[in-house]
């Protein structure tokens, strides 16, 4: 979270100068002793919160009109529920950090114009009851607390995350350290989804230059000139990715006996490089180490005029081994075999890379996985999805 967002955004900036106390936690909006009275007519003092839209880490006209709410259920003087207030009840994970017990909804004809009119409405509407019990009840404290987030890797805020209302689902995916082991054309999607997470380290692995031919299967677009100085792929994804992340470390060589105890400290591994005796020496290391990986695969030949493959996706985790040796290559490449075509195709890199990392959220309980599936065969010109290798 930028530490300007407050001073940058006018709203905000007037709760802060008229004395509430606001917090802006994992991108939500906190506004702390906001005075109620309780069932049992005390005055109490809760929180109220709002998810933040933002633009260019700016507040923009809130996208919801509705807040959450931490506290007991507010009430008037005489013990009644307050009408026209109550939307739902918890507990209600907003964060990892952030549970509420209730959630208000009070809509104005016109919405809300920014976040000094939400949060002063729904402030006010609480405080009326109260201080009819307390007429010292006050919501200005004057008390301001830091804003910024230090453990973001973000440069700027995720709001996609909180606008969907997943933050805390997203939190599972705070893994320290992941390796991506070939970053052509499945391997630089792979960074592209997983450099979106809020993975604190992500570690590229090879020794190719970024060339011509691999800006048509690569995320982006590559510049002309950016091929004069012939970079490294890790480097140049590295330098495109710093723009949006920190933590992105690249690692211009490749993984082979000499290097592969790096990824021994590793939380995940997904290995995008061509098979062959290396990639079994890492198989069996990342075995060894109890690492879960998860290994790409895609065969693409011409055929009667069209294209045919298959795209592969095998997981490695600690339910589920053995089906490895079996499904993935760990043959020698033949450099000399001019049949050997090799074909990448940006669609298909993408889409194989997109079944790894959905595959990779289901291991860490993002996305929901009934069948537990550890070799997952994608067939072209049939859109068959084969699920195999499910532990026992």
């Amino acid at each position: 979270m930028s530490p300007s967002l407050v001073a940058r955004s006018a709203d905000l900036a007037r709760l802060r100068a008229e004395g509430y106390e606001i917090e802006v936690r994992e991108n939500h909006l906190l506004v702390h002793h906001v005075p109620y009275v309780t069932p049992t007519l005390e005055v109490a003092y809760g929180t109220l919160i709002s998810t933040l839209a933002l633009n260019d880490d700016m507040t923009v006209r809130p996208d919801t009109h509705v807040v959450s709410f931490i506290g007991e259920r507010p009430s008037r003087t005489d013990g009644t529920e307050v009408p026209n207030l109550l939307h739902g009840y918890g507990p209600i994970v907003v964060t990892a950090t952030i549970t509420a017990n209730f959630s208000f909804s009070n809509k104005p004809d016109a919405g809300f114009a920014d976040y000094f009119e939400k949060m002063t409405s729904y402030t006010h509407i609480l405080l009326g009851y109260a201080q009819q019990l307390d007429p010292r009840a006050t919501p200005r404290t004057f008390i301001v607390r830091q804003d910024d987030d230090p453990d973001s890797v973000f440069v700027y805020t995720d709001s996609a995350s909180t606008r969907a209302g997943i933050s805390a689902i997203n939190n599972k995916l705070k893994l320290a350290k992941i390796a991506i082991v070939g970053v052509g054309g499945t391997g630089s999607y792979i960074l592209d989804l997983v450099a979106k997470t809020p993975v604190r380290e992500i570690h590229l692995y090879d020794g190719d230059r970024f060339l011509q031919h691999n800006a048509f299967r690569a995320p982006g677009a590559a510049r002309k000139e950016d091929f004069a100085e012939m970079p490294y792929k890790v480097q140049y994804f590295a330098d495109r990715y710093t723009a949006m992340r920190y933590g992105i470390h690249p690692h211009p060589y490749d993984i082979d006996e000499a290097t592969c105890a790096e990824l021994e400290s590793m939380d995940f591994v997904f290995l995008a490089a061509e098979g062959g005796p290396t990639k079994q020496l890492v198989v069996e290391r990342l075995h060894a180490h109890g690492i879960p990986f998860i290994d790409v695969g895609m065969g693409v030949r011409p055929n009667e005029g069209s294209l045919h493959g298959v795209l592969a996706v095998t997981t490695s985790t600690d339910k589920s081994r053995d089906h490895v040796a079996r499904r993935v290559d760990f043959s020698a490449a033949d450099e000399a075999n001019e049949y050997d075509l090799n074909i990448q195709i940006a669609d298909l890199n993408a889409l194989n890379a997109a079944f790894a990392v959905v595959k990779w959220k289901k291991l860490f309980g993002f996305y929901a996985d009934l069948e537990h599936e550890h070799y997952s065969a994608y067939t072209i010109d049939g859109n068959h999805l084969l699920n195999e290798d499910q532990p026992r």
